[in-house]
């Protein structure tokens, strides 16, 4: 099977503002992102109430986060089914349990060639495991404390750090890298878990509008939703939700009220395609 290689900040010389935004980070406004684009694809784990995403071109593979103790293994059977020998980057937003359960398992099965993490550690079993795996992989994770960016295979990657490593309330959550995905014309934003405090952070520098919004915190509704909706403007939404868990009505509500259409990881996983100009998202 074809092994994926990283191939870092090689985009398109044509392109100069995404090569000045992803090789000098020199602001975090991806408004003016005009890379060429690939075919690229998103999948959305139905992991419950747990993140998981795996963004995969002909050449790459990244993971965003990795569910809870126990769904490594699922991740890993997928990979398998799509030959990924390699993953280029594994992304953990923070490390909450339901984000880096799987990690420890995913670190000691695979080759991951980076590992971006948060500035927040938590004592935590999942968290203790999930260092021993890097250790043991002699992997030396970055922690990303301002932004980040890289490239691989023409899709541009800008992770947006927290401005703080204490916030007033839910510390954990508010710390979550904020990813954005640039394909071309098609930009999507994995949100973590952020609440009101980074939710506001984040609307005071974005002038972004994103195709797709991966709603923070499973659809909890917050008192900001509807502004991060609101700054974002997406097309599509996709919520990381469980029966036992749902998300809240009042975020469904706030999304179709903006005419986004939302997909729900807790009625099957969900399947990102884009080739730059054009996307598409459906229930797999």
């Amino acid at each position: 099977m074809k092994k994926r290689r990283a191939r870092i900040l090689t985009l398109p010389l044509l392109a100069i503002s995404a090569l000045i935004l992803l090789a000098g980070c020199m602001n975090t406004d991806v408004a003016d992102y005009s890379g060429e684009g690939t075919n690229m694809e998103v999948y959305c784990f139905s992991a419950g109430k747990a993140d998981s995403f795996l963004i995969t071109t002909e050449n790459s593979a990244v993971l965003i986060d990795t569910g809870l103790k126990g769904f490594g293994g699922d991740v890993l059977e997928y990979l398998k089914q799509k030959g990924i020998e390699k993953i280029d980057y594994l992304i953990i937003t923070h490390f909450d349990k339901d984000h880096v359960g799987g990690a420890a398992k995913i670190i000691n099965s695979i080759c991951v060639d980076n590992v971006l993490q948060n500035n927040s550690p938590k004592d935590s079993s999942a968290y203790t495991k999930y260092l021993s795996a890097v250790s043991n992989a002699a992997i030396t994770p970055v922690t990303v404390t301002e932004t980040y960016c890289f490239e691989l295979d023409g899709v541009g990657y800008v992770i947006d750090a927290s401005g703080s490593e204490k916030y007033k309330d839910k510390t954990s959550n508010n710390c979550s890298l904020i990813v954005s995905v640039l394909n071309g014309e098609n930009k999507l934003l994995f949100a973590g878990d952020i609440e009101s405090e980074r939710i506001c952070e984040f609307i005071d520098s974005n002038s972004t509008r994103y195709d797709l919004l991966k709603v923070p915190h499973h659809g909890v509704y917050d008192a900001f939703t509807g502004f991060l909706i609101e700054s974002v403007g997406p097309r599509y939404a996709v919520i990381t939700s469980s029966d036992e868990e749902p998300e809240s009505d009042e975020t469904i509500a706030a999304l179709e009220g903006a005419g986004v259409q939302v997909f729900t990881t807790r009625t099957a996983p969900v399947k990102v395609e884009s080739d730059g100009v054009n996307i598409s998202v459906r229930y797999e």
